[in-house]
């Protein structure tokens, strides 16, 4: 017999496969659905929970849930997502900070060392899309701040290897935060290290992008 939290959770699903609740539609608060369907809040927002790690109501702070609008979906390929669209934009904040623990280990570099950080989010209209933190030694980074990361090809002589390892899991609170998703919902994690010909470790990335929503798309070519 479904519980009383899958009970709610296939009502409002239905309701929004339906289109009765409409994309960018805001739910009744949660005090309000708790008393509708005569559950306690915390059932609800089990519910809820459900809704949200199958993309389907997301939670937005201080505003309560709405009714998911459909995202468009990208692929990573190459170090890189496709397709860049006219709404495709990129907010980036850097910051100088100095090598600690794994991003001593990622770039080569000894403990301490002075690094600058470029935290970028990037957005398809006004919702978040992905999240990644790139890190360049200091003495690579341009001198001037600016709005966008150098390109690892901008960085010292010529590029010789870029190795990427994906995964997936949960994302960290912040990350949910960021990006707008459940904390439920499965995010692919990419790790990019590119070095250049004399095996120095030029950039180092930490990309973090939701599951529903970007698919990782890697060629291999053979040799004839």
């Amino acid at each position: 017999m479904p519980s009383l939290r899958d009970t709610i959770a296939a009502d409002l699903r239905r309701q929004i496969t339906t289109g009765v609740l409409k994309p960018g539609e805001r739910l009744p608060s949660e005090p309000q659905l708790a008393t509708r369907y005569k559950v306690s809040t915390a059932t609800l927002r089990d519910a809820l929970a459900l809704l949200q790690a199958e993309g389907l109501v997301e939670k937005v702070h201080g505003k309560g849930n709405f009714v998911r609008r459909l995202r468009r979906r990208l692929t990573y390929e190459g170090g890189t997502l496709t397709p860049i669209v006219p709404t495709f934009h990129v907010t980036v904040r850097t910051t100088q900070l100095r090598a600690q623990g794994t991003l001593s280990t990622l770039l080569k570099v000894p403990q301490q060392a002075l690094l600058t950080e470029y935290l970028c989010v990037s957005h398809v209209g006004d919702p978040p899309h992905s999240l990644a933190r790139i890190y360049v030694p200091r003495d690579l980074a341009p001198a001037e701040s600016s709005c966008r990361w150098p390109k690892p090809t901008e960085l010292g002589p010529r590029l010789a290897e870029t190795r990427e390892k994906v995964s997936a899991r949960l994302p960290t609170p912040e990350e949910a935060s960021t990006l707008r998703i459940s904390s439920a919902l499965a995010v692919l994690a990419i790790t990019r290290v590119s070095a250049d010909t004399s095996d120095r470790v030029v950039e180092a990335a930490l990309l973090v992008l939701p599951g529903d929503r970007a698919d990782a798309c890697f060629t291999t070519r053979h040799a004839t």
